[in-house]
């Protein structure tokens, strides 16, 4: 199989229009292009150049067209409000259809942005694919972001309107998000003069007259519209991901590129057809809940899974297990992170014992790096396969895999396997030479980047230049290190700025983290590298024990610092690590090694708006200051 995934990597490289071409074929054009790749404005490549189509007509419209109206597209399972029902490709269309009246009616047009600032309900996908059909871009904020952070993204993209609910749910309980939204429409610079709120029946806001509409009474009195035809260099969307000057980055994506790619990952990559269902545990408020709960399944005519819960506590770690099997789910994806946790709380897998999981056929992992740990595991814990893959916001859709439908390989912990048909993937030296296989470097992808990843960033195509390109001219940089073994299997370590240089050596925390996870003990770790008077910088380990878990702290570390020296050795300098309750995370997971970096340094640093709980910040600094690092005061 191995040979097989070669040839069409090899095919995707040297013949790039004609495989896209190809790929193309599979959505509806209202117009075909004049060329699949034109690149006469490089390095801003475009894909499908002339063509014309409609991402949300593909997604919706065309599913009902051939007959397919009374399959579900989206069930919703909200654990947190103990709500669940269906929704079926016309029932999607009439939503979808009425949404985009509104807009249309209050003067959204082409072009137009449209803020998107709510929960994992299905009306977020309604108001993602409403903007589609009519050319709006949409800009979707992760519901309950501080007011500051969603005004920044106001006054960056420019919204005519701005679509909310009342609340969130979280397992602690309600967030309200109508103050939220007020408050940052007061700080704001931009001035939005519409708002459509969606009040949810746990806690009803209160409307500004003038300003705001009650979106079930405004979409009720609103026509149906029909799909605009829009070039496929059009933009669809912009999402904002967080930038290290700390002014976000607007990452665009177009229409046309968008769905070939999604389209063509949902099979070869995931295994997913018409009337299959998938399930990405994620967040519409991330990319993989823009490409994977909303675009990528609806595209292909499958039913897609809008989960409002957590992997744990919402109400056990059993509830993504018996999701999958009351919904007959094939492939699922989540996050590593959501793995540890559920393994933290279930380590002999006792919540699986009554649930029949015969429906599952694939288990996909992406968000933060998988330890080899966690994926055995995951393993032997739900006798499935276990496929890491990776991709970033700015890609849209993963970079390396396991094409799980055309021809799986072998699995390597640690490895998302091999570059994805479309990606030329090198790891470089600094000085942009490339390394021989299991040497690490800096990894990046050769220009052009395949359809459906990003265009540039939004209005500031000079710090798309920037950030992502000048670097290896040629080549667009990952921000990862990592590298490439004999059989050109990719192994993502880390971030560039997640190396660390011990006396002159550089070790990477991705290994240092391998290797705590390997500890019996041990849920989960995160490493990170603190000044050091001598060697410049030496590495300290927090790890969070399973539950359940008598270890005294020094034997512990005893333990701990012995396994990194056998697996890593004495040069590593280990002698730095703790036990704590909780690691500051992303809510899409990614643990904030950066910030505990400043923290453990004395150096100032900004609350990221990601953060899923601020407490933790609190839990770490203790523990850093108790080990003679971050002054209690700073």
């Amino acid at each position: 199989m191995k040979q097989k995934h070669k040839q069409l990597h090899a095919k995707s490289i040297n013949q790039p229009e004609e495989f896209w071409a190809d790929a193309a074929n599979q959505i509806d054009w209202h117009t075909c292009w004049n060329s699949v790749l034109d690149d006469s404005d490089a390095p801003f490549y475009r894909w499908f150049a002339g063509g014309k189509m409609n991402t949300c007509y593909n997604a919706v419209d065309r599913h009902v067209a051939q007959g397919r109206g009374e399959q579900i597209a989206l069930q919703y399972v909200s654990p947190v409000t103990d709500c669940e029902y269906s929704i079926t490709y016309r029932e999607l269309l009439a939503q979808v259809s009425r949404l985009a009246g509104y807009m249309d009616s209050i003067g959204v047009k082409k072009g137009d942005r449209v803020v998107i600032y709510m929960p994992m309900v299905p009306e977020t996908a309604f108001a993602m694919l409403a903007c589609a059909r009519i050319g709006a871009i949409h800009s979707v904020v992760f519901g309950g972001f501080a007011a500051n952070e969603l005004a920044t993204r106001i006054n960056d993209a420019k919204p005519k309107l701005i679509l909310s609910a009342s609340c969130g749910i979280e397992p602690s309980g309600v967030v309200p998000y109508k103050p939220l939204l007020d408050d940052a429409l007061l700080q704001a610079s931009h001035k939005v003069e519409h708002c459509l709120v969606l009040n949810r029946s746990q806690l009803e806001a209160e409307l500004l007259p003038q300003r705001d509409r009650d979106w079930q009474s405004a979409v009720a009195a609103a026509p149906d519209i029909g799909c605009v035809p829009l070039d496929a260099t059009d933009p669809l969307y912009v999402l904002y991901t967080s930038g290290t000057t700390g002014q976000p980055k607007g990452v665009v994506r177009d229409n046309g590129g968008h769905a070939v790619a999604l389209t063509w990952s949902m099979k070869h990559i995931y295994d997913i057809d018409c009337g299959n269902t998938f399930w990405a545990a994620s967040d519409v408020g991330w990319v993989v809940g823009h490409s994977y709960i909303v675009y990528g399944p609806l595209l292909v005519g499958a039913t897609s899974i809008m989960y409002e819960g957590k992997p744990i506590g919402t109400p056990d770690p059993g509830a993504f297990w018996r999701t999958i099997a009351k919904y007959k789910v094939k492939s699922f994806f989540t996050a590593p992170t959501a793995i540890r946790a559920i393994k933290r709380d279930d380590p002999n897998g006792n919540y699986l014992q009554d649930v029949d999981l015969g429906c599952l056929k694939n288990v996909f992992l992406a968000g933060e790096r998988c330890d080899p740990d966690t994926l055995h595991w995951s393993e032997d814990t739900l006798k499935k396969p276990v496929i890491d893959h990776w991709w970033q916001t700015e890609t849209g859709w993963p970079v390396a895999a396991n094409l799980m439908g055309y021809a799986p390989v072998e699995v390597k912990a640690g490895s998302p396997a091999l570059a994805v048909p479309g990606y030329q993937i090198d790891v470089v030296d600094v000085m942009g030479d490339e390394v021989s296989a299991n040497e690490s470097g800096n990894v990046v992808i050769k220009l052009p980047l395949p359809p459906g990843t990003l265009t540039t960033l939004w209005q500031n195509e000079q710090r798309y230049q920037d950030s992502y390109l000048s670097m290896y001219p040629g080549y667009y940089l990952t921000g990862d290190a990592g590298y490439k073994d004999e059989e050109g299997y990719l192994y993502i370590m880390s971030r560039i700025d997640d190396i660390i240089n011990v006396a002159g050596h550089r070790l990477s925390t991705g290994r240092f983290e391998e290797v705590l996870c390997q500890h019996e003990a041990v849920a989960e770790a995160a490493v990170i590298g603190v000044k050091d008077a001598l060697k410049g910088q030496v590495p300290l380990g927090l790890v969070v024990l399973k539950h359940g878990v008598t270890l005294n702290e020094e034997q512990l570390n005893q333990e701990l610092m012995a396994l990194v020296r056998q697996e890593i050795g004495p040069v590593a300098a280990f002698r730095l690590v703790s036990a704590v309750q909780k690691l500051p995370k992303t809510r899409s997971g990614k643990i904030l090694r950066g910030t505990m970096r400043n923290i453990a340094d004395n150096q100032s640093y900004k609350m990221p708006a990601t953060i899923e709980d601020p407490a933790t910040l609190d839990i770490v600094r203790n523990t850093l200051t108790r080990m003679g690092y971050a002054d209690a005061h700073v």
